[in-house]
C-alpha cells in the first residue's frame, strides 16, 4: 500500500512540481493539492492521507497554525514542513505545533522521499541545514538547566561526594585520591556549602537524586 500524501503550499508551480517528482515513486501517491491551511485541513478530514507535506508560509492559515489543528484533529496523519526558512524560530515552532519532519525548500528529492517513508514510519526527521542548529541549541538548554552537582561543584569534589555517599570514610577517601585527610574534610566542607546540605546523610540523599551514585555494588 503506497503512502498517500497531501501537498500543501501556496504556490501551483510548486505543488505540481513536486507532484510530477511523486508520482514517479511507486511507495508514494499523492492524493491531493491544498493551495493554504484551511483547504489543507478540509481536504485531510476528506482523504485522511498518511503524511501533508505542508508549507509554513501561507496565506489564510499558515502553515504552523494549520499543522496545530490538523494533528490535534488526526493524530494519525503525519506533517512534514516544507519550507524556505532554516531559522531555528520557525523549527521548533513546527515541532511544537506537532510536526514530524522540517525539510527546506532547496533540499534534494531524494531527501524529500527519504523523509516522506521515514515519518511516514513513525519516525522524526530534519533536514542536515537545521539539525546542527537545533543539536547546538539542546545541548545550550542542557547546560543552562544542568543540576548543581555539575555547575556548582568541580570534578574532585563529584569524585569526593559520591566517594562520601558510598559509605567510605573520610581516611580511606583520602588514601584512594592520593590525598591528605584535611584535604578531604576540606572538599566535604565546601560540597556541604555549595549544597546546602548539612549532614552527610543528606548528601548521600543528593547523590543518588542526581544520578552521582546508585548505591550498588
Amino acid at each position: 500500500m503506497p503512502i498517500a500524501v497531501l501537498l500543501a503550499d501556496d504556490h501551483k508551480i510548486i505543488r505540481e512540481g513536486l507532484r510530477a517528482l511523486l508520482e514517479k515513486e511507486r511507495e508514494v501517491e499523492v492524493v491531493g493539492e491544498a493551495e493554504n491551511g484551511h483547504r489543507a485541513l478540509e481536504m485531510a478530514q476528506e482523504l485522511s492521507p498518511h503524511v501533508v507535506v505542508m508549507d509554513i508560509s501561507m496565506p489564510d492559515l499558515n502553515g504552523i497554525e494549520a499543522t496545530r489543528k490538523l494533528v490535534r484533529a488526526q493524530p494519525l496523519t503525519k506533517v512534514i514542513a516544507l519550507s524556505v526558512h532554516s531559522d531555528k524560530r520557525f523549527v521548533s515552532r513546527m515541532f511544537k505545533a506537532g510536526a514530524s519532519g522540517y525539510l527546506l525548500k532547496d533540499c534534494a528529492f531524494d531527501e524529500l522521499v527519504s523523509a516522506i517513508k521515514q515519518v511516514a514510519g513513525g519516525r522524526f526527521y530534519v533536514s542536515p541545514g537545521v539539525g546542527g542548529a537545533m543539536v547546538q541549541d539542546y545541548v545550550k538548554a542542557l547546560e543552562s538547566s544542568e543540576s548543581a552537582a555539575y555547575t556548582l561543584l568541580s570534578p574532585r569534589e563529584r569524585e569526593v561526594l559520591q566517594l562520601l555517599a558510598e559509605g567510605m570514610p573520610t581516611k580511606e577517601i583520602a588514601s584512594h585520591l592520593h590525598v591528605s585527610v584535611k584535604t578531604i574534610e576540606t572538599h566535604r566542607q565546601h560540597i556541604m556549602e555549595k549544597l546546602d546540605a548539612h549532614s552527610v546523610a543528606e548528601l548521600t540523599k543528593y547523590a543518588i537524586r542526581e544520578g552521582l551514585t546508585s548505591l550498588e555494588p
